[in-house]
């Protein structure tokens, strides 16, 4: 059987009409940046988040580089985030001429462990002094949210800013003492990505920057206009973050069906669960996707971007899944620390071991809600088959 990662054909049958019934007065207008189509997602997106405003940008890459840049965030100053997580978190900080500080993960949840960011930031503020430090990127990673509750009593604690890089996670619901709120409406901004691949995907690239505050708000599209306000006129050192009027309309389109995807694969997450516990699976090592925040009374505690199991010998199984026609990926197998570009931040292994090891365990499996039951039941099969 050939089970593809992920099926955006099958995906795009459900909503093909409605893009093609759009397209011709799309083109007819002819207006392909910024303008109506974009401010119409950036209300309803910001909406499904619960935040007073978004913006949209380019790109999840270029929404957290037009974040640090509306915070402040300059040359020398520092970031702390996690080394676990796609090379744009800390490549958005490098590029400003800032300096990534990593901490490490939680080893269930394999998000940014608030343990560790405490002894972190008491360290590094508290014993050395250091007055560089000036905001924190917690990653909601697999589409799980961070333990905000904890990280934001630090970041409060020290005066840090905060941008939540939900990348993998719109939708998801936190428990905060304020009540229930979604990823990107807890810190000072969150970021979104609409790269294809994630449940609420452009046709190319895409991304928003999310936030209940108006003034900061304002800063963002400033900045992804060049710094311009009137055409030809700069009031700073912005840059070209701009989202094409396509992508919005695509996405304003597909934003209708997310809440459907959303349950399609929390049904197939926890179909997964089931089988993995059914098969004996689970008693061989093999772990599944910890969701640590359910009956915390939100109802999307988890909205399974990716369905992420830690496995003995992954690599080999990998191997086998592919020989066997079951696509899977890593997520990812090397941490940040210890990536070639960021030899000069001066880290080695060793230095962060939850996050080492869990480069070496995760397996992401085939999840979205237009997969069989006979295709599930076959991965499980082939895993089984694996272990023996």
């Amino acid at each position: 059987m050939n089970i593809p990662f992920l099926d955006l054909k099958k995906q795009y049958r459900e909503y093909e009409k409605e893009i093609l019934d759009r397209l011709p007065g799309f083109l007819a207008d002819q207006k392909f940046i910024l303008g109506e189509e974009v401010r119409l997602l950036e209300d309803e997106v910001a909406a499904v988040c619960g935040t007073d405003y978004g913006v949209g940008v380019s790109s999840g890459s270029d929404a957290l580089i037009i974040s640090l840049m509306a915070l402040g965030i300059q040359r020398d100053d520092v970031v702390v985030t996690t080394p676990f997580t796609f090379f744009a978190t800390a490549g958005a900080i490098s590029r400003l001429g800032a300096v990534p500080l990593f901490c490490d993960i939680d080893p269930v949840t394999y998000n940014l462990s608030p343990e560790r960011l405490d002894d972190l930031l008491t360290a590094e503020i508290e014993d050395h002094g250091n007055t560089r430090i000036k905001a924190v990127i917690p990653v909601h990673l697999y589409g799980q949210c961070c333990d905000m509750n904890d990280i934001l009593t630090l970041t409060e604690k020290y005066g840090l800013s905060v941008i939540e890089d939900a990348a993998q996670a719109v939708g998801t619901e936190y428990a905060t003492a304020e009540g229930i709120k979604q990823a990107c409406g807890m810190g000072d901004c969150g970021i979104l990505s609409f790269f294809p691949s994630k449940n609420l995907g452009a046709f190319g690239d895409g991304g928003m920057v999310l936030t209940n505050d108006g003034e900061l708000a304002d800063k963002l599209r400033l900045l992804r206009v060049h710094g311009s306000i009137n055409k030809y006129f700069y009031e700073t050192l912005g840059g070209n973050f701009r989202l094409d009027a396509l992508q919005a309309m695509i996405l304003r389109v597909k934003l209708k069906h997310l809440n459907g995807w959303i349950e399609g694969r929390t049904e197939k997450a926890a179909y997964y669960d089931r089988r993995f516990q059914e098969s004996g699976l689970t008693n061989k090592g093999v772990q599944t996707p910890a969701a640590v925040f359910k009956g915390c009374g939100v109802t999307r505690h988890h909205t399974y971007h990716q369905y992420v199991i830690s496995a003995p010998r992954r690599d080999e199984l990998q191997v086998f899944l592919t020989d066997r026609g079951v696509a899977s990926a890593i997520y990812y197998p090397l941490c940040l620390h210890q990536q070639k570009c960021f030899a000069d931040l001066g880290y080695k292994t060793g230095d962060f071991p939850e996050a080492e090891k869990a480069a070496g365990e995760v397996l992401a499996l085939p999840i979205y809600g237009e997969m069989t039951e006979d295709q599930q039941e076959f991965i499980i099969g082939t895993i089984e088959e694996f272990y023996g």
